[in-house]
């Protein structure tokens, strides 16, 4: 997904994705939100989650290191905090083709439902969202927490347990077990 760098409205590290995402909410912007681990190499993450936003309402998620969009790009932004946020303002037609890629879209209370684990906050984007936006949102699953979202990836649990044994054995080797 390329996006043109639009204003830089705010950059920081935020513990938790609620912060950026309510931040978004509050100022209605329209534009994009990129969220990346600060240390991809702690994490062993590359990439960033990019949520673009229109009024503040989450409307895509991409992840740049997986390439997938929709909500399985949400699975893959759950890491742990702190996470680099930068909210940039752009342009809606800027954003037009990217907002208008179907496999790309997640309903708008699902960004802060699977990242941030916060249903306050999810309904509040819900009742800012516009009806047409809120069609469809239940069949997507937007109720699963991040939890039920990251066991529902096959392929980033058995990712996570092949590097959990390799470092076992590392450790093990380490300690002459």
């Amino acid at each position: 997904m390329n996006l043109p760098a639009g204003s830089l409205l705010r950059k920081r590290v935020v513990a938790e994705p609620a912060t950026a995402l309510a931040t978004a909410l509050d100022r209605a912007v329209t534009g994009y939100l990129r969220l990346a681990p600060p240390d991809a190499l702690l994490f062993e993450a590359e990439g960033a989650g990019v949520v673009t936003l229109a009024d503040g309402v989450p409307v895509v998620a991409y992840h740049t290191g997986t390439d997938r969009g929709g909500p399985v790009a949400l699975g893959d932004m759950a890491l742990p905090g702190p996470y680099g946020m930068a909210l940039h303002e752009l342009d809606a037609a800027a954003l037009a083709s990217v907002n208008e890629t179907d496999a790309f879209r997640v309903p708008p209370g699902m960004p802060a439902e699977r990242l941030a684990g916060d249903g306050a906050l999810a309904e509040r984007t819900r009742a800012a969202a516009p009806a047409t936006r809120l069609e469809g949102e239940q069949a997507v699953g937007s109720r699963t927490s991040a939890v039920e979202a990251f066991l529902d990836d096959e392929e980033k649990i058995r990712s996570l347990k092949a590097r959990a044994r390799a470092e076992a054995r590392e450790r093990a080797a380490e300690w002459d077990f």
